[in-house]
């Protein structure tokens, strides 16, 4: 019987007779994280990390029956032992170990092994097989620092307020909002926030983590008069007239599909910033090597060139068509199913 196996409902466990972030309604649910691919609504049980236990509660209604784990404490079902770890991707995503007669398995999620300022940092786990994502799986995406991407962010805001307009940047709600308020230079102006993004950076603070002092935006034809100010929402804001209330202005999207040309004009923004929270082409290399899996199956992104030069490095690699979306999966505010 195999530890993990690929079902029409999602990655299923049979020896536990429990899945890891099914797409189909289960009776027994192990969530990596909170976004909308990965934590769906209408499983019987849930099980995530403890730091993940409200942000699924938010999304997914008050009333589920979840319970959280610490970090790497084991919960053991029918004798299988799994436990949560870091996966870096937002505040509380986790890995899934899984454990059972001597062989191991890990099913990443999401995860990014470059560090941030909001979400614990990425943990390495030795395992027989991992399911690993692929979003961002070609040589072209290698990502700077945040630090120097938030000194860029920093640069545009102070040339936009210097020019008399409003900066309007665009990231999603859960998880790039706050990493990128955290790199936000408060002396350039105040920052003012979508009700969605506030939603969100109220429960992220609740958990410990540290954001800047921020006004939610104001609704209706009020406009933002303050001079130097920065407006953080979520993609979908950028359509429509939402915005019109605060001209002039400038739009600009921090997003890891920013590194490909073109991405920018058909998102119709100003500027770009090539910022994600997954891993980059290196990142994806050097967790697999560490985790020193033989077994590798690849999941959304760019899955079969991935497969294909994993098996050219002598990995037993292949793809499996799942429901993920990579970084357009926050789509449960304003947004639509938008790849950023």
């Amino acid at each position: 019987m195999p530890l993990i196996e690929y079902t029409d409902k999602g990655f299923y466990c049979p020896p536990a007779d429990a899945y890891i972030d099914p797409w189909r309604p289960v009776k027994k649910a192990l969530v990596t994280h909170g976004h909308s691919d990965h934590a769906r609504w209408g499983h019987q049980q849930y099980i995530s990390a403890e730091r993940s236990v409200e942000i699924i509660r938010h999304r997914l209604g008050k009333d589920i029956s979840i319970t959280g784990q610490p970090w790497g404490e084991p919960v053991f079902i029918n004798g299988v032992r799994f436990s949560f770890h870091p996966a870096g991707h937002i505040p509380g995503s986790a890995q899934i170990r899984v454990e059972h007669k001597g062989e191991v398995w890990v099913v990443t999620g999401d995860y990014k092994t470059q560090e941030d300022p909001v979400s614990e940092p990425f943990e390495s786990i030795r395992c027989n097989g991992i399911i690993t994502e692929s979003t961002f799986g070609l040589p072209v995406y290698r990502w700077k620092t945040s630090a120097e991407i938030g000194d860029e962010i920093n640069q545009w805001w102070r040339q936009t307020a210097e020019a008399g307009e409003t900066a309007v940047l665009a990231g999603y709600s859960l998880g790039k909002a706050q990493h990128l308020l955290a790199l936000l230079n408060q002396s350039i102006g105040p920052i003012f926030t979508h009700g969605a993004v506030d939603e969100m950076n109220q429960l992220v603070a609740s958990l410990g983590v540290k954001l800047p002092e921020t006004q939610r935006m104001p609704t209706g034809e009020k406009k933002v008069r303050e001079k130097g100010a920065l407006l953080l929402v979520p993609p979908a804001a950028l359509s429509g007239n939402y915005l019109n209330a605060f001209k002039p202005y400038r739009t600009a999207m921090a997003s890891g599909w920013m590194a490909l040309r073109g991405s920018r004009r058909r998102r119709g923004v100003d500027k770009g910033f090539v910022l994600s929270d997954h891993a980059d082409w290196d990142g994806l290399n050097q967790a697999i090597e560490a985790s020193g899996a033989e077994t590798v199956l690849v999941t959304h992104g760019y899955t079969e060139i991935y497969s294909q030069y994993l098996r050219e490095k002598g990995y037993d690699a292949r793809p499996v068509k799942t429901e993920y979306t990579g970084e357009g999966e926050d789509n449960n505010d304003a947004d639509k199913k938008e790849g950023a």
